[in-house]
């Protein structure tokens, strides 16, 4: 009986034994696969796998839009190392556009921003293309499913707040401003700033001249002339040099400026305030998510809560009243409970001009 025993128990032991070397073998093989198919997709991705081209409209230090940008780009180099390089004054022309970012591809540039709005189709075409491409259009509308996204932000609501300065210091009643074509971006910007304007000073107008240039330091001075000679004490733009500023200061005129702070060097006389941009911390989130798996081609429009648009600071020529109004309406801007209406097909009534010119 206790042979029996002891054959049952040799048994028993010899069956745990054979499952346990299975399931030790089982576990090195498992481990052997995961490590061949990471070793043959090249494990994660890292920043060293992307690198960023950015195709500029004017120069990148037009103290404008796209040295607002090109600011952006370093932000993007700065926080994350990524490899970047830009390509300055390349005109809205589908031709023009896809020359340079071609080149770029074939240098191993895996990630097109085009910043300005007339490189849209051609972006549209290359990222069907380049598929493995990831391209981002500033201000369109367009995109695809995959690798063609559009971002912008809500520069109307900072508009209307600079409207609300300007409508406080014009003595004349006049103000002009300076714009470049007529679409939807610009008109709306110029409702939202004429809407401030008419919040604080229901009697003033606001005319606009277009100048069909988004830089132009000429058209813009001598748009900024032709309104200076209607009477107007007070300009704004939606341009990318500071020309208008130079104009007005010139004529002993206030200037609202536009994308950056840089332009007020140029008039600091007429310097009241401006509507900025803000690129780098969207630069960086975009970038990141692409490089951690994350990209989702969708279509951006931030806030003044995300930071990407704001008020520059006010000159001293902004009554206390009217400060602390627009640092009101600028908390609730934020906060979501105020928004300046958005109107893009008309001029509301105080503006003077057209949309179809």
């Amino acid at each position: 009986m206790a042979l029996i025993e002891l054959g049952i128990l040799l048994f028993i032991y010899n069956k745990k034994y054979e499952k346990e070397v299975r399931m030790r073998r089982s576990w090195a093989v498992g481990l052997i696969i995961i490590s061949i198919l990471t070793m043959a997709c090249g494990g994660a991705a890292t920043v060293d796998d992307y690198k960023a081209a950015f195709v500029y409209v004017g120069p990148a230090d037009d103290g404008g839009w796209s040295q607002a940008h090109d600011v952006g780009r370093q932000y993007l180099v700065d926080q994350t190392g990524i490899e970047t390089q830009y390509t300055e004054l390349i005109p809205e022309d589908a031709t023009a556009f896809r020359t340079v970012a071609e080149a770029y591809i074939d240098q191993g540039y895996n990630i097109i921003f085009g910043t300005t709005f007339g490189y849209i189709d051609a972006m549209a075409e290359m990222a069907e293309e380049y598929p493995d491409v990831i391209f981002l259009h500033c201000s369109g509308y367009l995109k695809n499913d995959t690798n063609f996204g559009n971002y912008f932000g809500k520069m109307y609501q900072p508009r209307y707040l600079s409207g609300l300065a300007a409508g406080a210091i014009t003595e004349s009643n006049k103000i002009g401003y300076v714009a470049a074509f007529p679409i939807p971006e610009v008109i709306r910007g110029i409702n939202a700033f004429a809407a401030g304007v008419k919040e604080v000073n229901p009697d003033a107008t606001v005319e606009v001249v277009w100048t069909f240039t988004w830089f132009g330091p000429e058209e813009e001075t001598q748009a900024a002339n032709a309104l200076l000679e209607t009477g107007a004490d007070v300009l704004a733009q939606h341009q990318d040099s500071p020309s208008t500023g130079v104009a007005a200061e010139a004529a002993g005129a206030k200037w609202i400026s536009y994308n950056t702070a840089y332009g007020k060097d140029a008039a600091p006389g007429a310097f009241v305030t401006a509507p900025v941009w803000s690129w780098g911390p969207y630069y960086v989130d975009v970038v990141e998510s692409i490089v951690n798996g994350e990209f989702t081609a969708e279509a951006y429009w931030g806030g003044m809560e995300t930071g990407l648009v704001s008020l520059y600071e006010l000159s001293s020529d902004v009554p206390s009243d009217t400060a602390e109004l627009i640092s009101q309406r600028s908390e609730e801007i934020i906060a979501g409970s105020f928004d300046p209406e958005i109107v893009e097909e008309e001029f509301i009534d105080n503006v003077i001009g057209t949309v179809n010119p």
